[in-house]
């Protein structure tokens, strides 16, 4: 009997690419990224465009891709030191969900608290 992935591939089941922690985190970070980015870009950049011109919104902007980068450089490394048999390991499955839920928690988190504390340094002191 065919695996779905059988079906939907052409290919058996065995020729797939075996699994890899390694690759699956450096996966959702450049993947994560793409979303923090994007949501730097249109929430953050957006709600202070107009508001006189000042290169502060540009500036705030490179500080936090700055900042990001490191952070998701420590959650890369963090997986690229396993073994080539400790990244085939289910045991690291409860591990990489907790790094996964902080990456994304961060990644999605982030821009809107940024907003939130320029909206609210604007309401204060605008």
């Amino acid at each position: 009997m065919a695996s779905a992935w059988e079906l939907i591939s052409g290919k058996p089941a065995a020729a797939s690419k075996p699994f890899d922690w390694r690759k699956r985190m450096s996966d959702n970070i450049a993947y994560a990224l793409l979303v923090y980015t994007a949501l730097q870009i249109f929430f953050t950049m957006g709600s202070l465009e107009g508001k006189g011109g000042s290169l502060l919104p540009y500036f705030a902007l490179v500080i936090l891709v700055a900042a990001i980068i490191p952070a998701c450089r420590t959650f890369e490394k963090r997986w690229n030191r396993l073994s080539d048999a400790q990244a085939a390991d289910p045991q690291f499955r409860s591990f990489f969900r907790r790094d996964l839920l902080w990456l994304w928690a961060i990644a999605i988190g982030l821009p809107f608290l940024v907003t939130g504390m320029f909206k609210g340094l604007t309401l204060a002191f605008g």
